[in-house]
């Protein structure tokens, strides 16, 4: 990237950063750095890693946040961060925090969390839904079932826990005809992270059964190919084993690397694929 498109770039962040309650268009922000509609949108693609609609879209996420933590109601806060009302607002927070603006600001206070422990071909493992689809997903190590269940009240603060053996064996079924290449139960996942985890979640999702990927090609599929240090915490804090595929991420040199669920289940996961894939 030459110096004048690196400062077209600086210059486009900063007037999206002072002017986000505006939500000003694409237009707007291109005429600004003197740029077509067009060319604005691929040159900030190609710096940032994201379109400019959704830079702004974290930006007004982060100030809504901010505003919610101020006990603001609703109507206030989608006013405030330039959005027409309320709806808006929900729209965004679903889309980017996969949670609603109210249970956001509750911090997750209300909701109900059903979980049991099941067998699965890889040991016993904790899962967790919601009334929307599963939210958590994790294997017991050393059978530490209150390991797993404290990680999942960290996850969640606020939101009470129902152990629900019988509400959960579905999602065991599901998850073993997937893993066996069944169609099985559609499962429905409610994910919830800051927008750059989401990112890396929603990039593992596209490495195919199978292969593995390394961190750096991992944070390239992501759109943050400088954020190697950063895409790696996110795939450690992957909520959802298995469904979302944090075992296929190796190390540059081809080795394991860490697996919050344990190296050897790491391996075991990646062959069991490898050999369905033959």
């Amino acid at each position: 990237m030459s110096t004048s498109d690196y400062s077209r770039v600086e210059q486009a962040i900063r007037f999206l950063t002072a002017h986000a309650a505006e939500q000003p268009s694409l237009a707007r922000v291109a005429a600004e750095v003197g740029l077509s509609p067009f060319h604005f949108q691929r040159l900030f693609q190609r710096w940032a890693g994201v379109s400019p609609k959704r830079f702004l879209q974290v930006l007004t996420l982060e100030e809504a946040k901010r505003m919610l933590a101020e006990s603001r109601s609703l109507l206030e806060v989608s006013h405030g961060v330039g959005l027409s009302g309320p709806s808006r607002l929900h729209d965004l927070f679903l889309g980017l925090e996969r949670m609603t603006p109210g249970e956001y600001k509750a911090r997750a206070a209300g909701l109900t969390i059903r979980w049991g422990v099941a067998d699965t071909a890889f040991g016993p493992a904790l899962f967790a839904a919601l009334e929307r689809g599963l939210c958590g997903l994790g294997f017991l190590q050393d059978d530490d079932r209150e390991g797993a269940l404290a990680e999942l009240r960290a996850r969640w603060p606020g939101a009470r826990l129902v152990a629900d053996e019988a509400g959960i064996r579905g999602y065991a079924e599901a998850l073993d005809a997937h893993l066996r290449g069944g169609l099985g139960r559609p499962l429905g996942l409610v994910l919830k992270g800051t927008p750059f985890q989401l990112r890396t979640w929603e990039a593992l999702l596209r490495v195919p059964p199978g292969q593995a990927i390394s961190y750096r090609d991992l944070a390239a599929l992501a759109g943050s190919p400088r954020a190697l240090r950063a895409v790696g915490t996110a795939v450690g804090q992957n909520p959802i084993a298995c469904l979302i595929p944090c075992h296929r991420v190796l190390q540059a040199t081809g080795a394991l690397g860490r697996y919050h669920w344990g190296a050897p289940r790491k391996q075991a996961l990646l062959a069991f694929e490898r050999v369905r894939s033959a």
